[in-house]
């Protein structure tokens, strides 16, 4: 990757007007219900799954579920999923209004008696006739029809992204389904993450040009367009990032962070601890930036470092560079341990073990990476959990998953006394075909201000 600043006129070739954007979002849905949620299912053995919520009250999976320009669950939205024993997938609402996505129009105001078949401007089969029966009865029968073995709800102990049927939500499931289909019931957490989590080519292609654009702003974020030492601070940076996504008609997921390290200030806390001291920028500090930004509803998680030069230098210590390697390296280990089939814990193991028996000193809190910006899939560690994280980190890693590759290694530099400098990266990859691929590079080269 470059760590060359651009022109307005770059960032702007790559950002698409909102209805474009809606179109191409709701292309990947349909392709994704079709594909991505039966395979799902089936890996998992459930013949239905139920995704139920309230209007303000969404559950975590609903709104990648429903194609734009949905911005919450009307009313109460409920679909069903069901695979049925001759290989038919069904795709059903019960809901009040029609579920269509942009420039597509329905002339019921309620979808009623004129349900209408899953088609080209019909995500879903709309099944409810508000006038014929209550909403929870038609869901009821329908579940009697099919018959289900197994149906999923999501409720679970271990991943947010699969608890989000609400405590009224499921009393009211339960009375409407009675003893006997309750007990067919289990946790979907399984299904509502491996959708959640599962990239599709044409996502994945898209991907690699959110990640540039993410790039793109920290490039020119830490540089003389920005940031003029002793007068510009941490906060100017924080802000003019935040302000950069706004006016690009982007959403940061998470409020942008810079800090300072530098030969006279200590190591910057991590996060949860106290922050930094000094926030005005001076020659010679080593200024660090966690920055993420929302394009086409998939999410970066990026930082990256850049070195302020002193007057007469052309270069950063000797020692930066090595402490960036010595990152680097720590990278490469970590993408070796990431295999199929192993769980987020064993890679955390595996890659420390390595990392420490060639002398680094590392930390790794890797985190899936998609529609949330700590997404649904295996958690490789946490800063504050470097032997493991139960539950979340026992999750497997599954081919076709993006993963934001998070750590540090803490280094001596020669040329700041020896003081120890704490090395933070985060760069995202596109793990697919056995492999890990990052989606545009990952910094090799510190960034140079002056």
């Amino acid at each position: 990757m470059s760590c060359a600043p651009p022109g307005a006129d770059q960032y702007r070739r790559k950002v698409l007007p909102e209805r474009e954007r809606a179109r191409v979002r709701n292309q990947w849905l349909l392709q994704r219900l079709d594909t991505v949620l039966p395979e799902v299912m089936a890996r998992e053995g459930f013949d239905c799954w139920v995704v139920s919520a309230r209007e303000y009250n969404e559950d975590p999976v609903i709104m990648t579920l429903l194609p734009e320009p949905y911005m919450y669950a009307r009313r109460r939205t409920i679909l069903a999923f069901f695979r049925l024993a001759d290989g038919t997938f069904e795709k059903l609402t019960l809901s009040r209004y029609p579920i269509v996505g942009p420039d597509e129009r329905t002339d019921e105001l309620f979808c009623g008696a004129a349900a209408q078949p899953a088609g080209p401007h019909h995500y879903y089969q709309a099944v409810w006739d508000p006038a014929a029966e209550e909403q929870w009865d038609c869901l009821a029968r329908l579940i009697r029809e099919r018959n289900p073995a197994t149906i999923g709800i999501n409720v679970s102990e271990t991943f947010a992204f699969g608890d989000g049927l609400t405590h009224g939500e499921y009393e009211q499931l339960a009375a409407a389904l009675g003893p006997e289909y309750m007990a067919r019931t289990r946790g979907a957490e399984r299904v509502a993450v491996g959708w959640l989590e599962y990239r599709t080519p044409a996502e994945i292609a898209a991907y690699a040009g959110i990640v540039e654009i993410a790039h793109a702003i920290i490039a020119e974020g830490f540089s003389s367009r920005v940031v003029l030492p002793g007068v510009t601070t941490t906060d100017d940076v924080v802000w003019w990032m935040r302000q950069k996504v706004t006016d690009l008609g982007l959403r940061p997921w998470f409020q942008p962070s810079v800090s300072i390290q530098s030969a006279d200030s200590a190591t910057p806390a991590m996060a949860g601890q106290a922050p930094p001291q000094r926030k005005l920028i001076k020659p010679g500090d080593l200024l660090h930036c966690d920055f993420g930004l929302v394009y086409l509803g998939l999410c970066t998680d990026t930082q990256q470092n850049a070195y302020v030069l002193r007057t007469g230098e052309t270069d950063a210590p000797a020692g930066l560079h090595a402490a960036l390697a010595s990152g680097n390296r720590l990278q490469d280990i970590h993408l070796e341990m990431m295999v199929a089939g192993r769980s987020g814990n064993d890679i955390l193991r595996m890659a420390l073990e390595k990392a420490k028996a060639e002398g680094l000193d590392p930390q790794i809190y890797t985190h899936p990476l998609g529609y949330h910006g700590h997404a649904a899939g295996p958690t490789i560690g946490l800063w504050d959990q470097q032997g493991g994280v139960p539950g979340r980190g026992d999750y497997e890693l599954f081919d076709g998953t993006a993963h934001s590759i998070e750590l540090n290694v803490k280094c001596q530099v020669p040329e700041w006394g020896g003081q120890t400098v704490r090395m933070a990266l985060e760069e995202d990859v596109i793990f697919t075909g056995g492999r890990c691929h990052w989606l545009d590079g990952r910094q090799t080269k510190l960034h140079l201000i002056g």
